[in-house]
């Protein structure tokens, strides 16, 4: 009998939804359906008593944490960054820049760590990484990129899989014939539809809105170097001055429910997944992400005007 493989995963308990935590485990976890809800509705019950109290004890903690500049041995890879025609468009909607933020202190809205890809950053890492080391991870310099396997599977159907979860489909654009190099088409094309399929930008970033920076990018990196022992790590600081940016700039629940985030007194914190109180481990088997691609051609003729 061939076993799955399996990764273990952080699942941080005890604040609202209770729905989420047992959807989770329902859907995601090892034999999760046959798991004791009621057992678990009570772990949640505890963590969510431990958050109360944290509420009481650290009450603005997320509030107004320090971003303070690179240091100066690592701010030309941060212009590196910046000089990239990727990075201009996609952080183009409000003032972005590289700071060193505290770890502890983000706010955090994923409610998941896979513990297995955390031990493949630190491998890569080392025990004691340098501090450029630590830049170029945060940064997205120079990484890897995963394997990807492309299939066409009809005429106009197409499927990528990649171990990923950050692949995905990027956008679309109507491009021009000459943009186009080392393809021979059948006829004179007019113009060319792109659609572009690989993985984010990928900084380790956070939005600072409200007087709070909040995880936006990045939290298995971000983990990865708590877990290591750092306090500090550069991110890409967005700086969004109302709550209608969030819209072009915001993702997950942040996205929907801003004031869990950014109005309760003691918000979800990177250092809570390292709080024996509010996390859970939970065995979950490894997947891949695919992304298909279909598209639909017509064509008819008119009366001319």
């Amino acid at each position: 009998m061939v076993v799955a493989p399996v990764d273990q995963y952080v699942f941080l308990l005890g604040r609202p939804p209770l729905g989420e935590f047992l959807g989770f485990i329902t859907t995601m976890a090892v034999d999760g359906q046959k798991a004791d809800q009621g057992l678990l509705t009570e772990e949640w019950r505890q963590a969510n008593d431990h958050v109360v109290s944290l509420e009481q004890l650290e009450a603005g903690m997320a509030d107004n944490p320090p971003i303070v500049p690179l240091p100066p041995g690592i701010r030309t890879l941060a212009e590196r960054v910046t000089a990239d025609p990727m990075f201009r468009k996609a952080y183009r909607f409000v003032p972005a820049s590289f700071a060193m933020v505290e770890l502890d202190r983000l706010v955090v809205f994923q409610k998941f760590i896979n513990l297995g890809y955390i031990q493949a950053l630190k491998q890569g890492l080392g025990p004691h990484p340098t501090e450029e080391q630590v830049a170029r991870l945060a940064l997205g310099i120079d990484r890897p990129l995963p394997h990807v396997q492309a299939m066409q599977n009809a005429g106009n159907i197409y499927s990528f899989i990649s171990p990923s979860n950050d692949f995905r489909f990027l956008e679309g654009a109507l491009i021009s014939p000459d943009q186009v190099t080392g393809f021979v088409s059948t006829g004179r094309p007019f113009a060319y539809l792109l659609l572009g399929i690989g993985y984010g930008s990928n900084y380790l970033n956070a939005l600072h809105v409200e007087g709070r920076l909040v995880l936006n990018n990045g939290s298995h990196r971000a983990y990865a170097l708590r877990e290591l022992g750092l306090s500090h790590a550069p991110c890409l600081v967005q700086s969004v001055t109302r709550r209608e940016e969030l819209e072009i700039v915001a993702s997950g629940d942040v996205l929907q429910n801003p004031d869990r985030y950014l109005k309760t007194r003691r918000p979800p914190l990177l250092k809570d997944y390292f709080d024996a109180h509010l996390r859970k481990v939970v065995r979950v088997p490894k997947k891949n992400r695919i992304v298909r691609v279909q598209f639909q051609v017509e064509q008819s003729d008119v009366p001319a005007s």
